[in-house]
């Protein structure tokens, strides 16, 4: 998707509400349950707002975005060639990135080793699409980011 289309589309992902954007596409889980799994992730990744990047870069808006575009965050050379041919982070390559990260991207900084149930994974998903855009505080949080 060229940068201009990508832009616009975020800008208006941004202004819709967290519950009316899940609602608009089709999430394959429960979202609340997704909350609970995501504690999983939250040791090194932040939704929501106020999020910060932590070891892995903040998740606010990552349904349907172009990996490794958050600004601030210092992305592996792994994710940055993946994004170069047209990685999206959409919810297909966000289930089989979540499943096996190493897997599915060789030389990603991302050490966790994966969600083993179907069911996590769909939910997380969902979860994550709850936060659709960039929140404020974001921003502070990505300059602070050294991974």
């Amino acid at each position: 998707m060229p940068l201009k289309r990508s832009i616009i589309l975020g800008a208006f992902v941004a202004g819709l509400s967290g519950a009316a954007w899940a609602d608009s596409h089709e999430m394959p889980g429960d979202a609340a349950a997704g909350e609970k799994v995501f504690k999983k992730c939250a040791a090194c990744h932040m939704v929501g707002d106020g999020a910060k990047n932590k070891v892995g870069p903040i998740l606010t808006g990552i349904i349907d975005r172009p990996a490794g575009t958050f600004e601030g965050f210092q992305y592996s050379k792994a994710l940055l060639a993946a994004a170069d041919e047209g990685l999206v982070w959409d919810v297909e390559t966000l289930t089989a990135y979540l499943a096996s990260p190493r897997k599915f991207l060789k030389g990603t900084k991302m050490t966790f080793a994966g969600l083993k149930k179907d069911d996590d994974i769909a939910n997380v998903i969902a979860y994550l699409a709850t936060f659709p855009g960039a929140e404020a505080g974001a921003e502070e949080g990505a300059e602070e980011a050294t991974n």
